[in-house]
């Protein structure tokens, strides 16, 4: 993050908050609220002291799982709208950010190519975005059956859990896309009313075979929804030449066909926790929410956020980070969020290729996205698992650290490795911040370097 554009920035926010502040009458601040500054300055010491005990999300040696710092702009607009505090819920709560996560909900919708009359508002983050669209399926389709892949996020399994709603889960193929296949199989047995597709599995980053999927939607008749939570910022590229593969981009493009999406802007939209999205593609869904409340939604006439959420009160401030980061990077393929992600994309592929033709590792499965799995070379599954699990935690004991993650996967996937153990744990780098394109060689030189030190100390 830009120390200097916040160091110059934060204080003007603040300045123009309290220029606002200054066109109502004064009064006297509640003295209950003082606090001794020279407190103030002992707690913040020990505050920042504490913080001191995070990993380093925003460095590009820190490759382990899905965080990065969000972009100034969004830091900006968030603390400026948090002075004021607003609450999206109703219009009375926050009239501006209501009206501009009206506005991004537009953008949204535009970019996964839904109508402009869908519908759709931010959320918290991915796992009650993808409650309120399996709870809107559950309610369409009388509580049937719900299917996903084996590499879907554990959301859904918990979610149909929490509304009483069966699941079916379809086995992937060794790629992580759902096996299409099966799932037709299951399909023919007549309990399926909701398919969950993933684009963008947060294991491995695999997208699965959605236009496929859409083919098999128009026979039997069930809604399709789409979690890209993670990938679905990826669909800017899918309209022109990008490091995105072409098969990649038709299944993105796809996405315009399903019955709803959720994307999460906390993750590659740059914006802080937390911020989800959910979508509907015809807004006759809106119905399905339909509820009133004895105090609110008496300011306006005009549509209010509230009646279209499952989430009560919702922070304006991450609408208005979000619409500020977006005016500034739209979502283009050619400027704004398009290069940052065609960036993360090849610095995936170059770290694959890197290890490709290693001695020391083995490539698990070529990346969709921006994460690669891999594994260090050895002749059982647990040796693969052993070393996998020491390679991680020596790296991030080095000097200087370097983090990465581990998954869990079937111990057949691995290529020439007698499967003397059911699971296995590999090497799993997720490279989704732009500068890890420069640092690539180096991740994986690192990562080498602990692979034969492992391998000599036994």
């Amino acid at each position: 993050m830009s120390a200097s554009l916040l160091s110059r920035y934060l204080p003007r926010a603040v300045e123009l908050i309290e220029s606002w502040q200054r066109q109502w009458p004064a009064f006297e601040t509640a003295s209950v609220l003082e606090v001794d500054e020279a407190d103030l300055d002992r707690v913040l010491g020990e505050y920042a002291t504490r913080l001191q005990g995070n990993y380093p999300f925003f460095h590009p040696l820190y490759a382990g799982q899905m965080l990065k710092p969000p972009h100034p702009a969004a830091v900006v607009a968030y603390v400026a709208a948090m002075l004021v505090n607003p609450n999206n819920h109703a219009l009375d709560g926050g009239p501006p950010t209501s009206e501009m996560e009206k506005e991004v909900v537009r953008m949204l919708l535009g970019l996964f190519g839904y109508p402009p009359d869908g519908i759709g508002h931010l959320t918290s983050g991915g796992t009650v975005a993808n409650l309120e669209a399996l709870w809107v399926s559950r309610e369409l389709t009388s509580g049937a059956a719900v299917a996903f892949s084996s590499e879907a996020h554990y959301t859904h399994a918990r979610m149909c859990g929490l509304l009483g709603v069966p699941t079916v889960e379809i086995p992937c193929r060794p790629n992580g896309e759902m096996d299409v296949s099966a799932l037709e199989a299951a399909l023919s047995e007549g309990s399926v009313g909701t398919v969950v597709a993933t684009a963008g599995t947060t294991g491995g980053g695999s997208v699965d075979d959605i236009p496929a999927i859409l083919n098999l939607k128009s026979y039997y008749g069930f809604r399709l929804h789409v979690d890209a939570a993670y990938g679905g910022f990826f669909n800017v590229l899918a309209d022109g030449p990008s490091p995105l593969s072409e098969e990649s981009a038709q299944r993105f493009a796809a996405i315009s066909a399903s019955d709803s999406v959720v994307v999460d802007p906390h993750k590659h939209g740059l914006q802080p926790y937390g911020c989800g999205a959910i979508l509907h593609r015809d807004p006759r869904i809106g119905s399905v929410y339909r509820h009133d409340s004895p105090y609110t939604y008496f300011t306006s006439d005009d549509f209010h956020l509230g009646e279209i959420s499952l989430e009560c009160s919702r922070p304006g401030a991450a609408a208005g980070a979000l619409w500020m980061t977006l005016q500034l990077l739209p979502l283009e393929r050619e400027r704004g969020i398009g290069p940052v992600l065609s960036s993360t994309l090849r610095a995936a592929q170059s770290f694959a290729s890197r290890v490709g033709s290693s001695r020391e590792l083995v490539l698990l499965r070529k990346p969709t996205l921006d994460i690669v799995n891999y594994y260090p070379a050895a002749e059982r599954a647990s040796a693969v698992d052993r070393l996998s699990r020491a390679v991680f935690k020596q790296l991030m004991e080095s000097e200087p650290p370097v983090y990465l993650s581990l998954l869990k996967v079937d111990s057949r996937l691995l290529r020439d490795v007698l499967p003397d153990v059911p699971i296995a744990s590999v090497l799993r780098s997720v490279l989704m911040k732009p500068e890890h394109e420069a640092v690539t060689g180096q991740l994986v030189e690192a990562v080498e370097a602990a692979v034969r030190k492992l391998s000599a100390d036994g």
